[in-house]
């Protein structure tokens, strides 16, 4: 079984649309949330890595045009990730939202102490990550046979790997409470651990699932993945 080919590229005008607002109505969200976080300096250390990203994906959008369901899962990603920076990460109310929703409490169901919104967020960062990261390797540097699906696994890894060092060197830099809240273990002395092999899980799940797409679908653009014949363009 074989990736489909990438068609990352130049994209067509008429096709700006949906990164567009997409953009837009993140930058809504994100001015939103920015206005009276919890931690105020734990709020400037979470958006330090979307401050960075940001701006990198509209550079590189002429120039790696990644596939629309791409672009929207990274906006949901980002989102998620401005609800954990505005709380932080460790007091996300998910448990108290979806009581006064729907009267069901996943946490107590599930039996769970702490709160596991970063741990939800290390799987999504795998799974929501992973097929962008498929159709960037496909662009720029396109591996071949089994490469193509260990790769993208190994570069999320690679990413979570640094992301946790990043953890860890703030957390040794600016120490005290702000530090602890940085790092948001809750205790879990594995904390760094488990968020890695989530992240890792993700990648796989996503990787599985563009595997099934397809299989099922091999002529045909397999959401996420870039399906079109447009390789060597």
């Amino acid at each position: 079984m074989d990736l489909p080919a990438s068609n990352a590229g130049p994209a067509p005008r008429h096709g700006d649309r949906a990164p567009r607002a997409l953009f837009l109505v993140f930058a809504g969200i994100w001015v939103a949330l920015a206005i009276a976080p919890r931690y105020r300096q734990d709020w400037l250390l979470e958006n330090v890595a979307v401050l960075l990203a940001v701006p990198m994906l509209v550079w590189s959008f002429r120039r790696v045009r990644l596939s629309n369901a791409s672009y929207a899962a990274i906006f949901v990603f980002l989102v998620l990730h401005e609800i954990g920076a505005h709380y932080t990460y460790s007091e996300v109310p998910y448990d108290r939202w979806i009581r006064s929703l729907s009267g069901f409490s996943p946490d107590q169901m599930l039996g769970l102490t702490r709160n596991h919104y970063d741990r939800a967020m290390h799987f999504l960062y795998g799974l929501l990550i992973t097929p962008a990261v498929v159709e960037l390797l496909a662009a720029r540097a396109p591996p071949q046979g089994v490469w193509r699906w260990i790769l993208p696994v190994s570069f999320v890894m690679s990413n979570s790997v640094v992301y946790e060092l990043a953890e860890w060197a703030a957390a040794l830099v600016f120490g005290g409470d702000l530090g602890v809240a940085y790092l948001g273990t809750q205790g879990d002395p594995w904390d760094a651990q488990h968020d890695m092999a989530l992240a890792t899980l993700g990648s796989v799940v996503a990787m599985a699932w563009i595997g099934v797409r397809s299989r099922r679908h091999p002529h045909a653009s397999a959401l996420p993945v870039p399906g079109s014949a447009r390789r060597g363009h």
